[in-house]
């Protein structure tokens, strides 16, 4: 027998203000259509005042409970992947393990901007199948709306709020690539291009800081690289593109989601896409658009997924799962 990570819930949480792209017409120059046609983006979620990442990300990991059939007393671990955590310190993780009345356990953040959900997969797959825990909740939380420059139309158009969570569990498997379950991984990071995304502040500058962003650069790498590490997982699991039911990329950009797909010669009807209701919602955005495409009756059991995302690092990778 061999151990597997299996997916066994799954749940979102959208904060209620939707913000069309018709309301930045009046505060900068832009259109909605040159928006879409730049990014795909139609609306995205805002955090309503005094909503911070850790409620949407408990709202979430609620849901995915629900849809798993668990009570929060069946989980061992928490891993929220989030780069605007609530505070400083301690972990917005730990904020939701109150927040669920979790007192048994542990629970902890992990940071690699967009890229933060394929790592706490990574992450929450390797403590399962070590035996460190048997069932995580994995989440990724942003709210986007506290770091934007609302002066630079280039960026603060392009990002949402939101909270995507599933439940992963042991279960075991046959070792082969028709079982459900985590079936490869593929990370990377070079930390060379730090410039291309930033926030220009942070702890030790004593500043709060804006997301700066280098877009003509970063779709540059994003394209190559995204479709590089789907392709080095799928090798690692011993299948191909053409196995895959669905790809769940991070939702960044539509333009960003066709070329990865054309690269790896997938046609967009086996993409799950839905940036163009949520935006960038950075780490929040693979588990919001598993949830939204499970919903939606797209993703059934023992279909092959692909999950890649590329951040600020730059941070790139890929999960194969069957779920």
């Amino acid at each position: 027998m061999t151990g597997r990570a299996v997916v066994t819930g799954v749940g979102h949480y959208l904060p209620e203000r939707i913000v069309p792209n018709s309301e930045f017409e009046a505060m900068l120059d832009t259109t909605d259509e040159w928006i879409k046609s730049r990014s795909g983006i139609e609306r995205r979620h805002f955090a309503a005042d005094g909503e911070q990442t850790s409620d949407l990300a408990a709202h979430a990991a609620r849901a995915a409970l629900a849809d798993a059939g668990n009570k929060v007393d069946d989980i061992d671990a928490i891993i929220l992947a989030t780069s605007t955590a609530d505070l400083t310190f301690p972990s917005a993780a730990t904020m939701v393990q109150a927040a669920l009345g979790m007192t048994r356990g542990f629970a902890f953040d992990i940071q690699a901007v967009c890229a933060g959900f394929v790592y706490a997969l990574s992450t929450a797959n390797a403590m399962i199948l070590s035996g460190q825990a048997r069932r995580v909740l994995v989440i990724g939380a942003e709210t986007f709306s506290r770091i934007l420059d609302w002066s630079d139309r280039s960026t603060c158009v392009l990002f949402g709020d939101g909270a995507g969570a599933l439940v992963l569990e042991y279960q075991d498997g046959s070792g082969t690539s028709q079982d459900r379950g985590i079936l490869a991984i593929d990370l990377n990071s070079d930390g060379r291009h730090k410039d291309l995304l930033y926030v220009d502040g942070g702890v030790s500058t004593q500043t709060t800081g804006y997301l700066r962003m280098q877009g003509n650069q970063v779709f540059r790498h994003a394209v190559e690289k995204l479709a590089s590490t789907a392709e080095t997982s799928l090798e690692h699991a011993g299948l191909t593109a053409d196995d895959v039911d669905w790809i769940v990329p991070h939702q960044a950009n539509i333009r960003i989601i066709k070329g990865t797909a054309k690269k790896m010669g997938v046609d967009m009807d086996r993409v799950i896409v839905t940036v163009q209701d949520h935006g960038n919602t950075s780490a929040a955005s693979i588990p919001l658009a598993l949830s939204v495409g499970k919903a939606r009756g797209q993703i059934k059991p023992g279909d092959l997924l692909v999950t890649e995302a590329i951040g600020g690092g730059l941070a790139w990778g890929s999960v194969v799962l069957r779920w």
